[in-house]
């Protein structure tokens, strides 16, 4: 009852003993009704060949390690074949029960590292890691994107200033829907590919969100043709901020008082201190540069809510001529890179897709990564990506989640 046997199967013994470290294992092992038959490939019932000693590690009983037993049976199919019996309790080729390999996933749900893991079962971490990636390739193969058509491409680093991963993923359910590795424009090769493979066409996709990098564009060109490119919001505004801070330490050379007052420039006003407040508006007034770049910036950013296209390129082309007038050489090259991706940046107001997505995803990988202390390898990170952001559906038993 405890194992959930059903006829033919049952126990035909069990024993409690020491293993050479005099640490206690329970060994339960399983037979088959005398004269039983089983269903070959065609469902038709087939007479016993002969058997073969298998066995698997089972949950433990109590703090003890329990392990099944079976000779296995063969059966001769009705054309001659003589076929192994795949057994209830344990899927083909592994050395776990179901519930053991249930029990790993439900703790990698929860968090907890693979090594960990490993530890607490009393296993090699990379037995582990094959369980984990048995079942990620399964539910992935079952996996059905067919029906994305705005995308979301970022990139990642599996360990720190190391390989580099690039995530696709579904901006319409927040899902990872294909990782690779890498961060060129065959990344972007890779993951078209990996749509039409699954039914996706690259003409279905419409929207396609990313950063300003330039091999990203060129695989967007190659591998989306139909997709219209918004660059992201967020990265454009990072290299606004980075203008700003080049202007504020050029004039921090020569002003001891702007020491420590990085974030009172690139922090949105309203989110400042009362004294934060006070200083910027001195700071400001008594440094016209830092003034007239502070402008500008505030400005940049009312693009964003502009209603229509026709609206935001009046007010970008009217933005970089005040930079051209201001000739503040860090806003300066700011404005030729927006000029650069003009398209993209004024298809927001379209488009207003963002990789604010992605970014959570990536926050969530990076916890993970830093639980881990880094990925050394490349098919393990990825597939934790797709556990832990794809909304993968598992077939294994779910009585521990």
């Amino acid at each position: 009852m405890a194992l959930g046997l059903q006829s033919p199967w049952q126990v035909d013994d069990i024993s409690f003993s020491a293993d050479e470290s005099n640490r206690k294992e329970l060994h339960l092992y399983i037979g088959f009704v005398r004269g039983s038959r089983f269903p070959d490939e065609t469902g038709t019932a087939c007479p016993v060949h002969d058997k073969v000693g298998r066995e698997w590690q089972h949950l433990n009983f109590f703090e003890h390690h329990c392990f099944l037993h079976c000779g296995v049976p063969r059966i001769k199919t009705t054309d001659g074949k003589v076929l192994t019996v795949d057994v209830p309790w344990s899927r083909p080729g592994s050395g776990f029960t179901l519930l053991f390999e249930a029990f790993a996933m439900a703790l990698i749900e929860r968090e907890m590292p693979v090594n960990r893991v490993a530890e607490i079962l009393g296993v090699n971490p990379q037995r582990v890691w094959a369980v984990f990636n048995h079942w990620i390739a399964q539910a992935r193969d079952a996996d059905d994107p067919s029906s994305i058509t705005r995308l979301g491409v970022d990139e990642t680093s599996s360990r720190k200033g190391h390989k580099y991963v690039t995530l696709g993923v579904d901006l319409e359910t927040a899902r990872v829907i294909h990782a690779c590795e890498g961060k060129g424009k065959e990344t972007l090769k890779n993951i078209q590919q990996h749509l039409e493979s699954k039914g996706a066409p690259k003409e279905q996709i419409t929207q396609l969100s990313m950063d300003l990098s330039p091999a990203f564009i060129a695989g967007a060109a190659e591998s989306f043709p139909a997709a219209a490119i918004t660059f992201d919001r967020f990265h454009v505004v990072k290299l606004l901020n980075e203008a700003m801070d080049k202007v504020r330490r050029v004039e921090r050379i020569e002003h001891e008082e702007l020491k420590g007052h990085k974030y009172t420039f690139l922090r949105n006003r309203q989110n400042l201190s009362d004294k934060q407040e006070q200083s910027l508006s001195e700071m400001i007034e008594l440094y016209p540069n830092l003034g007239k770049a502070y402008r500008l910036k505030v400005l940049f950013n009312d693009l964003w809510e502009m209603p229509n296209k026709a609206a935001a390129t009046t007010f970008l082309t009217n933005w970089c001529n005040e930079v051209e007038e201001a000739k503040i050489p860090a806003f300066m090259a700011f404005s030729k890179m927006v000029r650069g991706h003009w398209s993209g940046i004024i298809h927001f107001v379209e488009s207003r897709i963002t990789n604010g997505i992605l970014e959570g995803i990536n926050s969530k990988v990076q916890l993970a990564k830093r639980r881990a202390r880094g990925y050394r390898n490349t098919g393990n990170f990825i597939n934790m990506i797709y556990f832990l952001c794809g909304k993968l559906k598992f077939s294994y038993p779910l009585y521990f989640t």
